[in-house]
């Protein structure tokens, strides 16, 4: 009884650097170079251009005013905040692939039209969410003048004043919700103290009472509408 050998054929890939036979071959080597540096710098995209800065600090925000240490954790924080994150810029998404992305696969944008057309929709967002004081800081520091439409306004500039302008009102939705918390932290602690039990940690005593608060009230339910709430 035999074996029957069957050759099976591996693929190879040829990397090579040679020399461009016209402009279109030199075209191409740009929009691949363009195209590897877009996606290197898409986590930094992601979280800067997006939803995502905000809703994940109010995320960890919580898990602190709660106490939990790492409950929930790390990888379940960052998936709800990516996925709210996508819920959120749903709208903005589909933009940039309907007057942008689709176009240009059909060969009706160029790719520098594809860039300004889908960068249009993020502007948008940002625009919506930036304050007004942090832009007028950003122009003056970088000797500008005060733009007199949208389409004045530079992307470089606008980028970090959004950045600012998202940690801001995180921390702002943040110390809201560690006001109750620290209520009760401060009640607890004052109640051991007057029972002279000095020595107990008061962290032990008020946690079961802080995640008590929290399913009474439906905290992640108020939490995420209040998130969303945020952004409309």
């Amino acid at each position: 009884m035999g074996f029957l050998q069957t050759t099976i054929p591996f693929p190879s890939v040829d990397i090579g650097i040679g020399i461009a036979e016209g402009p279109g071959d030199v075209a191409i080597t740009l929009q691949i170079l363009l195209l590897l540096t877009i996606l290197t710098l898409a986590p930094a995209i992601l979280v800067l251009l997006t939803s995502f800065t905000r809703t994940v600090i109010v995320l960890s925000l919580i898990r602190n005013a709660l106490g939990t240490n790492q409950v929930p954790p790390n990888q379940v924080l960052i998936g709800l905040a990516l996925f709210l994150t996508a819920f959120i810029m749903a709208p903005t998404f589909g933009a940039v692939y309907t007057d942008a992305l689709l176009p240009y696969f059909n060969g009706e944008l160029s790719l520098e039209e594809m860039w300004e057309v889908g960068l249009e929709p993020i502007r948008e967002f940002m625009l919506r969410n930036t304050r007004e004081k942090d832009l007028e800081m950003f122009v003056a520091l970088r000797g500008q003048e005060r733009p007199q439409t949208p389409a004045d306004l530079d992307t470089l500039t606008l980028i970090p004043a959004f950045v600012i302008s998202e940690l801001k009102t995180a921390f702002q939705l943040g110390f809201v919700i560690f006001v109750p918390f620290l209520v009760i932290d401060m009640v607890v602690a004052s109640t051991l103290m007057g029972m002279g039990m000095m020595m107990l940690p008061p962290i032990m005593i008020s946690l079961p009472f802080k995640l008590l608060l929290f399913v009474l009230v439906d905290g992640w339910h108020l939490i995420v509408r209040s998130l969303l709430a945020s952004f409309t």
